[in-house]
């Protein structure tokens, strides 16, 4: 790859919503896994409260992903790759596209399973599902397993971006930073 050649570009929203999706996610996990570790009834609430708050904002964030995505159509792929990576790559993302729809939504229903109301930004949501604890203790066992299976594609994703930047040495990873030279 030359590096004077142009990088192909991604729409702006899409970039801006990807990394905004990440920095809600980082939150999300840092938060929960900080009230785990902390002692003190209010600050170990606050953060669970931080934690659904950041949550919720990554379904609000995945739907106007998924309807901007709608909008552009199909995006014009980064390189000339293999089928079977575009494959690979598409089954990727279609997986972390599901995760970040899942989790939230798990979450959410896990609350309600719970008795526990659910609130964003003043507004006390409906819940999802009726209370059932042992709905409850399923829910929360998926909402974790499903939050490990997101860490393992984030882990596969920022690697296959390092991967084709330092190996391939193509433009998959510079079309997905924020700031690009003209």
């Amino acid at each position: 790859m030359e590096r004077n050649e142009p990088v192909p570009t991604r729409p702006r929203k899409l970039v801006a919503l990807h990394w905004l999706t990440v920095l809600c996610v980082v939150v999300a996990a840092t938060l929960i896994l900080l009230r785990d570790e902390l002692d003190g009834r209010a600050l170990r609430a606050w953060l669970l409260e931080g934690h659904r708050h950041a949550g919720l904002l990554v379904l609000l964030l995945f739907g106007v992903r998924v309807w901007l995505r709608i909008r552009y159509g199909k995006l014009q792929p980064g390189g000339d790759h293999s089928r079977i990576v575009r494959f690979a790559a598409g089954l990727t993302h279609v997986a972390l596209y599901a995760l970040l729809l899942a989790l939230p939504l798990l979450g959410w229903a896990m609350c309600g399973a719970a008795g526990l109301d659910v609130h964003f930004f003043g507004f006390t949501l409906p819940a999802l599902v009726g209370e059932d604890e042992d709905l409850a203790d399923r829910l929360q066992a998926w909402h974790v397993d499903a939050a490990w299976a997101l860490l393992v594609l984030v882990v596969l994703h920022l690697s296959a971006a390092l991967w084709h930047h330092f190996v391939v040495r193509d433009h998959t990873l510079r079309m997905m930073l924020p700031a690009r030279r003209r």
